[in-house]
């Protein structure tokens, strides 16, 4: 049949990139430790150590999970090439729709593959901390701020992660003026690195009675959750820390005890607060987790600077540089300033549809990695 043919061709096309992207994978090496560690986890004193043996059930299981993700996918290849081979045999149409909703499927899986091979960095595969913090704008960018917050809530529902909000301010009149959470699950912070920066809203305010339009900014920080293993010194002088009663939603013990806890970073200027844990202890914890995560960042960025004054000025994606324009009115356009890449589904993108431009990002920055190698 003509239709199973020619996907077959298409099928047969993938297996290149098929068989790429699973070396890539350095499955070998991954199976090997899989076998290693599962004999760790015989050894009576495993869990002495909880924090190490945490840790080590977490990289079991992304290991795991890696294997099984490809085996699925060679496995759904063969399927594939059987069913069009078994189509073609009994000459029954009735399969070609079969085939191709399988294929699209393969394609789509194959391509999360390939991108998850150019998450490569040290803290790819951690958990994302996000800081969304309203600009000038007053209750127009706070209301921003809260549809940013929806959005990445609504991302992270989508790809099966757990959402830890830990602080909010609310706006004066509506929206949010800044909001600290957490993303959990595999590589949250390797995708939502390509967020970190300024996002900005073209729209017709709803709280303009001349029904204007208006310009809004939110910053958006994006930081990995960093293991205790991090070295990141903290002198207990260089820092205050203070508690106070919580505010908000949060039931009757968070909001009669003073359970929120802000620390200030006197060398850098950085304010952390925590206030959505029931008690102080995991408060301040939290707390001083963001605070090095924040810190690390900004030693990141240093450093950063000083390479980009050894070899001249590059593409720059720091703090405060604008990153993507949302436009609802006139018309509709989401387009990343970086990639280029954009959509007029402004609505979708706002519903957490943002794995386009998480896409785009990863392959614009490998793209950018290699012409900057080519280069030195």
């Amino acid at each position: 049949m003509v239709e199973l043919d020619a996907m077959k061709v298409e099928l047969q096309n993938l297996q290149d990139s098929l068989h790429e992207a699973l070396d890539a994978l350095n499955l070998p090496f991954k199976k090997q430790r899989i076998e290693e560690m599962s004999r760790e986890l015989e050894a009576p004193d495993f869990w002495n150590d909880a924090d190490r043996a945490n840790e080590k059930m977490k990289e079991l299981k992304s290991y795991q999970k890696t294997v099984a993700d490809a085996d699925a996918m060679s496995q759904q290849y063969q399927d594939i090439l059987d069913l069009i081979e078994m189509g073609n045999e009994d000459n029954d149409p009735s399969v070609v729709p079969d085939v191709r909703s399988e294929l699209d499927d393969f394609e789509e899986k194959l391509e999360e593959i390939r991108l998850s091979t150019l998450l490569i960095g040290e803290y790819d595969h951690n958990n994302a901390i996000i800081s969304l913090n309203a600009g000038a704008g007053g209750t127009e960018s706070c209301d921003w701020c809260s549809m940013l917050y929806r959005m990445y809530c609504k991302w992270a529902d989508k790809k099966g992660f757990s959402v830890d909000t830990m602080n909010m301010v609310a706006g004066d009149e509506a929206g949010i003026k800044s909001v600290d959470f957490q993303i959990n699950g595999e590589n949250a912070y390797g995708f939502l690195r390509s967020e970190h920066g300024v996002h900005r809203l073209v729209r017709i305010s709803p709280f303009n009675a001349q029904a204007k339009r208006q310009t809004s900014f939110v910053s958006c920080e994006v930081m990995p959750e960093l293991d205790t293993t991090i070295d990141i010194e903290i002198k207990p002088e260089d820092i205050r820390i203070d508690t106070y009663r919580s505010s908000g939603a949060g039931g009757q013990h968070i909001n009669k005890t003073s359970s929120a806890i802000r620390i200030t970073h006197f060398p850098t200027g950085i304010v952390v607060t925590c206030q959505n844990e029931r008690s102080q202890f995991q408060n301040k914890d939290k707390a001083f987790e963001i605070l090095r995560a924040r810190l690390y960042m900004r030693k990141q960025m240093e450093e950063q600077e000083k390479l980009n004054g050894i070899r001249g000025d590059v593409k720059e994606i720091a703090w405060g540089s604008q990153i993507r324009s949302y436009v609802l009115q006139p018309y509709t356009l989401v387009k990343d300033t970086r990639t280029q890449e954009e959509t007029a589904d402004a609505q979708g993108v706002l519903d957490g549809n943002i794995d386009r431009f998480i896409n785009a990002y990863l392959k614009w920055q490998a793209n950018s990695k290699a012409t900057e190698a080519a280069q030195a």
